[in-house]
């Protein structure tokens, strides 16, 4: 179990401090029922604990509070209307505002915890920050946005746990505040940091007119607080794509159609746990399945870059749009499974999400359609092969271990990002019956 040292509240440094009032666009309104979005970065640190607590502790705090003077939506709160027509804002309140940074320590066994081997999910969750709840004032809701908690193994690691609400930004605003935070922990404010975030809403066209629609459809989605039930039931692995593995992924499907186009590291990598895991579920399960009943993966898409004129990439808040691919489940699990996954989801980058004008086509229906496909035999993935999770260095080293626990809440979810040897990690939860049957099929199967 984790026992609690001590907490703190972090809020950028006093004599910086300013109110900070932003609309939310209707990209960050989406998110407003969703639970927290979770995040565990594991670091080898052999120091005595004494010293953790006396110096590591002390300049993660005060190195959070001044990344926190860049970023002070995440100290403030969502103020979100219970019974009228008013639209939710973010705001920052100097008097009100700060971020909860809790210390605690384990005694789990740090090197079973950071293992890529099957696990169970229940150990992860004395290691998670616990968002606080919604306050109600004056017929509003008020949403934390951010939460901090670090767990000390007595002479081994640490754990430094992020939880936030998502429409306060999605993995690119998070990931890139962890970036700024670490740099200013390792190397200081006065030398040079990544680029500063810029919180200007009104570069979203159409987010007015767009953000009524949207608030009006989440108001009928019953709000998910990220209460968590145990046992879970699940367990937990990580799969790793190294280079020379997603090469043979990408020369497999090239054997099968040499013009295959927009052949990414993502696609290949995608394509292969789809397949696997609709195959592992079929046979675990043993129920009849149609020939011809549709198969789902969704994924999530960066927009900055895609718009005309794209978004400037350091913009803080919710840019995402989704991808979807879509096959007859005899096709996913048969022999030609692979190659058919993959071209299914280059072929909806490449006629749709490419294309200018084309990504946000019908958007206020996106909603209903995700709702619709969820109810079905759907996989979806968490994070993105550009994001570098494992660069964060706040000055011993990159984290040995990245997990994601929010895949638990997910029915059939995996989460994916950049991994040190320049390939892909994947991390999976499922119940252990499923995820014995997929460990068989994944290990038999990657290089298809």
């Amino acid at each position: 179990m984790a026992i609690f040292l001590e907490k703190f509240q972090v809020a950028p440094p006093p004599a910086t401090a300013q109110e900070l009032w932003l609309p939310l666009s209707f990209l960050d309104i989406i998110w407003l029922p969703f639970h927290p979005i979770r995040r565990l970065l594991f670091y080898e640190l052999t120091s005595p604990k004494e010293h953790v607590i006396a110096t590591v502790i002390s300049d993660l705090r005060n190195s959070l509070s001044l990344a926190l003077k860049y970023y002070p939506s995440l100290a403030g709160k969502i103020l979100y209307p219970s019974n009228s027509e008013a639209k939710p804002v973010l705001s920052y309140l100097p008097e009100r505002d700060s971020v909860t940074f809790s210390v605690f320590e384990s005694d789990k066994d740090f090197d079973y915890l950071v293992g890529n081997f099957q696990r169970d999910s229940d150990l992860l969750y004395d290691l998670i920050p616990e968002m606080p709840p919604a306050m109600e004032e004056s017929d509003c809701k008020l949403l934390h946005l951010l939460t901090i908690q670090v767990t000390i193994f007595q002479g081994r690691a640490i754990c430094i746990g992020v939880a936030n609400h998502h429409s306060v930004g999605d993995a690119t605003s998070i990931v890139g505040f962890l970036k700024f935070w670490a740099s200013i922990c390792k190397i200081g404010e006065d030398e040079k940091l990544p680029i500063k975030p810029i919180f200007d809403k009104p570069l979203l066209k159409k987010s007015d007119d767009l953000s009524s629609i949207f608030l009006n459809q989440v108001r009928q989605i019953p709000p998910e607080f990220g209460e968590i039930h145990f046992p879970t039931r699940r367990v937990r692995a990580t799969y790793n794509f190294s280079p020379s593995n997603i090469k043979k992924l990408k020369d497999s499907a090239l054997e099968r159609n040499p013009s295959f186009l927009h052949l990414s590291s993502f696609v290949v990598t995608a394509a292969c746990i789809w397949t696997c895991l609709a195959k592992s579920l079929s046979q675990e399960s043993g129920e009849e399945i149609s020939d011809e009943e549709p198969e789902f993966f969704v994924f999530a898409v960066d927009c900055r870059s895609r718009l005309d004129p794209p978004l400037p990439e350091n913009y803080f808040g919710n840019y995402v749009a989704y991808g979807i691919a879509k096959l007859p489940h005899i096709e996913l699990i048969g022999d030609e499974g692979f190659p058919k996954a993959a071209e299914a989801i280059a072929a909806d980058i490449r006629n749709r999400i490419n294309i200018k004008g084309e990504l946000l086509k019908g958007c206020e229906n996106w909603l209903m359609e995700l709702s619709q496909i969820s109810q079905q035999r759907c996989l979806s993935v968490a994070g993105s092969a550009k994001v570098d999770l494992y660069g964060l260095d706040f000055g011993w080293g990159g984290p040995v271990k990245f997990e994601s626990p929010s895949i638990d809440q997910d029915q059939y979810a995996f989460s994916l990002c950049r991994a040190p040897d320049g390939g892909l990690e994947v991390g999976l939860s499922l119940p252990p019956e499923k995820m014995a049957v997929f460990h068989a099929n994944f290990q038999g199967g990657r290089e298809h």
